[in-house]
């Protein structure tokens, strides 16, 4: 029975992220109660519910993007592989490159196309021009649109297309080197097209990273999530694989919702 137990648990993706008993408040107004979920790694989440529900909130928690705002308070943890990110001797700046964050409207530095991707690994200290030069061109293939730009490298990033734009903020994140990827509704500003590739991408993304995304669209969380969770009044209603949600929701809750009801 051990060995057969062992086997099965060596057979599941491992969990990257766990949060545990988190609460999250704004002043007085409670936006998270008592989250509990863990997120494998390599898999797509998609995180769903109306506006206000607490959602985006939860993944500003996955890298204390929260902690930007004022009057915040977080009880509970949030584990990176086993360590709690809320912990004293975390260095936010660190777990900011581990976990990495696209919003939800493009927004490329006012220079070049280059530059956007350099921006961070210059930061963090890479000043060599060919080592520069090779993480610019795996972050822009990685995110799928390096032969679209690799001739115009030194021009305005802010010249691209929406879909472009965003593609290349993807990169710039891929650049530092991630092992999560946060999404804020990467697509709601695209045109259908732009929105496709966004998503045959983040398909192609989770071979390599932890993919954790809020959308408000149903059938774009069905068609790239293998997990899905949804948020009601700050609380985590219903939490399973993306077939199970969508298709065998187990509360009355997540069924109206997905049905519009």
């Amino acid at each position: 029975m051990r060995f057969f137990m062992e086997t099965k648990m060596a057979g599941r993706k491992a969990a990257k992220i766990s949060a545990e008993h988190l609460n999250l408040w704004y002043g007085d107004k409670q936006a998270l109660k008592e989250i509990g979920m863990e997120i494998r790694k390599n898999t797509v989440t998609a995180l769903i519910g109306p506006s206000g529900c607490g959602k985006s909130t939860f993944l500003r928690c996955l890298n204390r993007m929260n902690d930007l705002f004022e009057n915040v308070r977080v009880e509970g943890r949030v584990l990176l592989d086993g360590e709690d990110i809320y912990g004293r001797k975390t260095d936010v700046t660190m777990l900011r490159r581990r976990v990495g964050m696209v919003f939800q409207s493009p927004n490329p530095f006012p220079m070049t196309i280059y530059d956007n991707i350099a921006f961070g690994p210059r930061l963090h200290g890479k000043k060599n021009r060919q080592q520069l030069q090779q993480i610019v061109e795996e972050a822009l293939r990685g995110a799928a649109i390096f032969d679209e730009v690799k001739d115009i490298l030194k021009k305005p990033a802010l010249g691209l297309s929406g879909g472009q734009q965003q593609r290349l903020c993807i990169a710039r994140a891929l650049a530092a080197e991630p092992e999560v990827l946060l999404m804020d509704e990467p697509t709601s500003a695209l045109d259908p097209v732009s929105t496709l590739k966004i998503e045959g991408l983040i398909r192609k993304l989770r071979e390599k990273y932890t993919i954790v995304i809020v959308t408000h669209n149903m059938q774009q969380a069905a068609r790239i999530a293998d997990t899905a969770a949804f948020f009601l009044s700050g609380a985590l209603v219903e939490y399973g694989s993306a077939d199970d949600v969508f298709c065998r929701p187990k509360d009355k809750r997540t069924e109206q919702y997905i049905m519009g009801l």
